[in-house]
């Protein structure tokens, strides 16, 4: 079988980083590649940022429902596959992902942590309440109190939960293997959270265009669907 097959069912504890490049085979375009959702113009940091949504609500509400959120999407074979090793015991998932679908190809919810949130959760800013996608599809105002809606991802110039760092903190630094996927691995603090790793863990990263890691780091370059169609799960 494939290196990676080899190295994960080597593995007594493995953590899994994953990033958009997961879910582009499940429809869902990433952000930095030369067809992702940060090429197609404006300015997309900008009204995914906290700034945004404070000053121009508008702006950053039609951004999302334009180009955030895949009712659609149905996880693939890397969602399932890591899915699988979850359920084993051994595996967590930190993932920056917010479309939901890690969960939704059955992980352990014990064993993962959304770094940046889920995007299907909907909550007034006014009120605190939670309100439905199909309530937030329809207005960015809640009809209850007319506070305006947001979901719960991390927009930029927010911080990350401390509780979410913890957990990622500790899945990584007792993990003797670390595999990154679909990640260009340059939005911080995520990036940095391969600072915990222990000294004698091996890193690996599947990914479509090379990616900086540690001296010990192994690069798979290539299509990390046909690379984990290659795994065996037992």
């Amino acid at each position: 079988m494939s290196e990676l097959n080899d190295l994960l069912h080597a593995a007594n504890k493995v953590v899994f980083l994953t990033g958009a490049g997961v879910s582009t085979a499940s429809g869902i375009p990433d952000y930095r590649s030369k067809n992702g959702l940060y090429a197609t113009g404006g300015s997309p940091e900008y009204l995914l940022s906290h700034a945004c949504l404070i000053n121009e609500p508008e702006k950053h509400y039609d951004f999302v429902i334009n180009n955030m959120i895949h009712p659609e999407a149905e996880p693939n074979v890397i969602h399932e596959k890591m899915a699988s090793f979850t359920q084993k015991g051994n595996t967590d998932i930190v993932t920056q992902n917010v479309d939901g679908l890690h969960l939704a190809a059955g992980t352990d919810p014990q064993h993962l942590v959304e770094f940046h949130g889920d995007i299907s959760h909907v909550y007034c800013q006014k009120c605190g309440r939670s309100a439905t996608m199909e309530e937030y599809l329809a207005s960015m105002y809640h009809k209850n109190c007319g506070g305006i809606l947001r979901t719960n991802i991390v927009l930029y110039e927010e911080a990350i939960d401390t509780q979410k760092v913890e957990k990622a903190v500790k899945a990584i630094s007792e993990a003797d293997l670390i595999v990154v996927v679909g990640t260009s691995f340059v939005v911080f603090p995520f990036a940095s959270l391969v600072q915990y790793a222990s000294p004698n863990a091996t890193m690996l990263a599947v990914n479509r265009d090379p990616i900086s890691l540690p001296a010990n780091g192994k690069m798979i370059t290539g299509d990390a669907v046909k690379a984990f169609e290659q795994v065996q799960v037992d």
